[in-house]
């Protein structure tokens, strides 16, 4: 049960490109867990990648692949994540690869590898080899709702979001999945992510908008604090339609487009939090920096008492107080603290707000999506991250993961 709707478009297909989709039996036997994308030589790709000091063996090589040579394909499993699995794990990737670029007819090194699923057991090869034929063989222009399915883990339900823009009269089409649920705290990207766009775009410059509306979207959401050891966020330019460059009239477009994709599959990443039935947007006004409005930001997303709270609906406004004054900011001064839930002034000179009623904070605190807002009184930096809340589900599905 996720905490409200969570975006499952219909996806048109993306111009020069191809999505395949089957069972491998990677970790369960009946379920879709092997994704490709299919591209062109025309296309340009762009990534980024977890900075966890553990990053996965499909991290390594897709980062190692993308530098040396043009992607032809992305090739994704769930249920295992392979990684802390040593050179063994970096092995099993490039057969994986290899296998694959035999198929397509393309170098091994056009090949990005992506998983995810349980960390520290080895990738089943001969499993993935077996079924890459027939993902090769499911190829199809309509293959993304497919992928949406086939690149869950604990997730209730895929995501999948499409925007359309135009230029000089040409349609351009923006689709994008992604998948996550738990251990979501990205940084420098979401847990997986695909997102396509069928115009002709330049390396450098594809690399760069994908790094503004991966900042402003997978790196501000955070369900439990864990950073993965494989997230990834990809995005493919076929090369078919438009030439696009951030000059050109029709760029702005573009990259409101892919803002927009970007934040709805984070949003949802939240939604479809582990166990969440609160959807919980938190905004730090007036810091005196951005550093010090996410310090601010992430020590109420990740306050366990604060998530709880939430959970159960309390309107428990000391719990966000403790989280604010933990946060590290130099000099706070108490008395000009001000929090709101939604429209409820709760907090005013550092102490509870005279026409504050227990009854308002209530009401609010039964709904699902709520804003908490802070007011710092030091100056005019803001952020704003999206997290949920923390309840009994949470700790059974984690507990339960592998069994």
């Amino acid at each position: 049960m996720a905490a409200g709707s969570i975006p499952f478009d219909t996806l048109p297909p993306v111009r020069g490109l191809r999505v395949g989709t089957v069972m491998a039996g990677i970790r369960k036997a009946g379920r879709r867990d092997l994704v490709l994308f299919e591209f062109g030589e025309q296309a340009t790709t762009a990534a980024v990648f977890t900075r966890n000091a553990f990053c996965a063996a499909p991290v390594i090589l897709a980062r190692r692949h993308l530098q040396a040579a043009r992607p032809r394909a992305l090739l994704i499993n769930t249920g295992n994540a392979n990684a802390g699995t040593g050179s063994t794990g970096e092995s099993d990737a490039r057969r994986c690869c290899a296998s694959l670029a035999a198929l397509l007819n393309c170098a091994s090194e056009t090949v990005l590898p992506f998983s995810t699923g349980v960390i520290g057991e080895r990738l089943p090869v001969d499993r993935i080899i077996a079924a890459l034929p027939a993902a090769v063989a499911s190829l199809t222009p309509d293959g993304w709702p497919d992928a949406a399915w086939g690149i869950m883990t604990t997730d209730t339900q895929p995501k999948a979001v499409t925007r359309t823009f135009e230029v000089a009269g040409q349609k351009v089409t923006v689709n994008g999945i992604a998948k996550g649920a738990g251990m979501i705290r990205p940084d420098m990207a979401t847990m997986l992510a695909f997102v396509a766009v069928d115009a002709a775009i330049e390396p450098d410059d594809l690399q760069r908008t994908l790094a503004q509306a991966v900042a402003d979207s997978f790196n501000c959401i955070t369900v439990d604090g864990d950073t993965s050891t494989n997230d990834a966020c990809c995005l493919v330019a076929t090369g078919e339609g438009p030439r696009l460059a951030p000059a050109d009239p029709g760029w702005p477009a573009f990259q409101a487009a892919l803002n927009e994709t970007c934040l709805s599959l984070a949003q949802a990443i939240v939604r479809d939090g582990e166990g969440a039935s609160k959807f919980i947007t938190i905004r730090i006004e007036q810091a005196r920096d951005v550093a010090e409005a996410r310090r601010v930001a992430d020590a109420i997303a990740h306050s366990p008492l604060v998530k709880t709270a939430f959970f159960a609906s309390d309107p428990n406004w000391g719990r966000i107080l403790a989280a604010i004054g933990r946060a590290g900011v130099d000099d706070l001064a108490l008395d000009g603290v001000e929090v709101d839930l939604d429209e409820i002034g709760v907090v005013r000179a550092g102490g509870l707000a005279s026409a504050y009623r227990e009854t308002d904070g209530q009401r609010v605190m039964d709904r699902t999506d709520i804003t908490i807002t802070v007011r710092l009184a030091r100056g005019d930096a803001a952020v704003r991250i999206w997290t949920c809340d923390l309840g009994h589900d949470y700790v059974r599905i984690n507990a339960e993961y592998r069994t």
